[in-house]
């Protein structure tokens, strides 16, 4: 079927589990909430970015629209994009790395068994008589890693619903599948080889290449999704912070900051003179830091003699256009 025609735009999310929660999560706290009223709906609206549709599909099935083009963006795992379409060149990944769903796809063994690594894997295979019998529900991917690594005679099983239970009941020998908490694998005595991972994959926004280099409001559309969602990401990994700071002029307290570890923030400290009732010299600084150093940066202001320190969350920190912007570019010129 042809989409070029199409002129509605289309968002594809997943419908059910916490990877569609996440993304709608996302998306609101990216300042694009989805407007879903009824729970029930396969369609919504995302009322900031007026002109695109949402659909809400199954996390597989969102690849597949994406390459052909029935949708224009979807959000889904990684381990369904190198699945079902990484090396499609419709598919064209607009950000790898959208901070959840995290989890990896694994060689899964018995917990019982001696064999920790693939080498001793390959040992008992050899000695079995017969193919080793694999279950999974990503055949391409598994195959691909089995001959990589020098297996030769196994077979693939496909199953729905859950695969834990494959090796109990005796119609696989092992599982390759996804890990995300581990939880899983312990409750069913499974565990995975040491150096089995195959892949390690959390959310990502994928786009149809034709659709963008066709369709300028597809193209606009993207940019937008990715100037919020770029300068949410990086504004969550950062707080804000607010302190006054005695001193003779802004100068000598920015050279003060400057030679902490981390108080130049991203690009220098900002400071204003603080008009004081008794004449005194104080200025109020602010500036934005990795929340991981958020605890030094505030012992550092102390240190050189900040008090009234204030931290704020921060929303968005857009620079003059994101690298994946850039990305996106180059790509559908390429």
């Amino acid at each position: 079927m042809n989409f070029s025609d199409r002129s509605e735009i289309r968002l594809a999310l997943p419908s059910k589990g916490r990877l569609a929660r996440e993304a709608l999560d996302l998306l609101a706290r990216a300042g694009l909430p989805v407007y879903k009223p009824n729970p029930r709906q396969l369609r919504a609206d995302i009322p900031a970015l007026p002109g695109l549709t949402v659909l809400f599909q199954r996390a597989g099935d969102i690849v597949v629209g994406v390459r052909s083009g029935s949708v224009d963006f979807g959000i889904t795992g990684w381990d369904m994009v190198a699945e079902r379409g990484e090396d499609n060149p419709q598919i064209l990944p607009l950000h790898r790395e959208l901070g959840f769903g995290h989890c990896t796809l694994d060689v899964i063994v018995p917990e019982n068994w001696e064999e920790r690594t693939l080498a001793d894997l390959r040992r008992r295979a050899a000695g079995l008589g017969r193919p080793l019998r694999v279950a999974t529900k990503f055949p391409r991917l598994s195959e691909r890693f089995l001959r990589q690594h020098g297996f030769d005679d196994f077979k693939l099983i496909s199953a729905e619903g859950a695969l834990e239970i494959a090796p109990a009941i005796g119609y696989a020998d092992l599982i390759i599948d996804l890990v995300s908490t581990g939880t899983t694998l312990r409750d069913n005595r499974l565990r995975p080889l040491a150096d089995g991972q195959i892949l390690a994959s959390q959310a990502c926004l994928i786009a149809n290449r034709s659709r963008l280099q066709n369709n300028p409001q597809a193209l606009a559309l993207a940019r937008q999704l990715l100037e919020f969602i770029v300068a949410h990401l990086r504004a969550a990994e950062n707080s804000a912070i607010f302190a006054n700071v005695r001193g003779d002029s802004a100068e000598s307290i920015a050279r003060r900051m400057l030679a902490q570890p981390v108080l130049g923030g991203l690009q220098g400290p900002t400071l204003s003179p603080v008009i004081t009732r008794d004449g005194e010299n104080w200025y109020a600084v602010h500036i934005i830091v990795r929340k991981r150093q958020l605890a030094q940066a505030i012992a550092e202001l102390r240190a050189i003699g900040g008090s009234g320190v204030v931290v704020a969350p921060v929303t968005y920190i857009f620079e003059e256009e994101p690298a994946e912007y850039r990305q996106m570019l180059a790509a559908l010129s390429a």
